[in-house]
């Protein structure tokens, strides 16, 4: 198989791994609905609007917040796409009909990985800007920042950890 050529279309399984991260990024997706529906009516009409490393910079509308929800949306649906064709991903040279599989299956666990990332911090942002709008926090957690770094560069790097062996 070249470069730029047919690569083999497979069907591999979900694996419970996946189907797990599934249930997370799914969770977090309804959690972040539900607490926006419970809370809607008692928000205040403003509510955090931007962040910076350690402060709000910007109020604005509580009607912001359902940009939230939609971003969450339509990265969670990207990535779904994208996850169900892993012979259109990016691999290096070596990528052969022996080694599709795994491969295939390397990328397609990162992405999914991501996405469910992806929409847990969306639906995080979600319940801290809730949070200080409602009064029930003083100000902003500390930690969002560091776990969102860590949280987005984690699967990239165990992804390309493992697909250094394969061979």
């Amino acid at each position: 198989m070249h470069v730029g050529g047919n690569r083999p279309k497979l069907s591999i399984a979900k694996t419970t791994r996946e189907k797990l991260w599934d249930l997370v990024g799914a969770g977090s997706y309804a959690g972040m609905i539900g607490l926006l529906v419970m809370t809607w009516t008692s928000l205040p009409d403003k509510v955090p609007a931007h962040y910076n490393l350690t402060e709000i910079t910007r109020w604005g509308s509580k009607y912001e917040l359902l940009i939230l929800p939609a971003i969450g949306l339509m990265l969670g649906l990207s990535f779904h796409v994208l996850e169900k064709f892993p012979e259109v991903h990016n691999y290096p040279e070596r990528l052969n009909e022996s080694n599709a599989r795994a491969f295939y299956l390397n990328s397609r666990q990162m992405l999914n990985v991501m996405k469910n990332t992806f929409v847990l911090v969306f639906a995080l942002l979600a319940f801290e800007t809730v949070a200080i709008a409602m009064g029930w926090v003083k100000g902003m957690f500390e930690w969002f920042l560091p776990v969102v770094l860590i949280g987005m560069m984690a699967p990239i790097v165990e992804a390309l950890l493992k697909r250094r062996k394969i061979t």
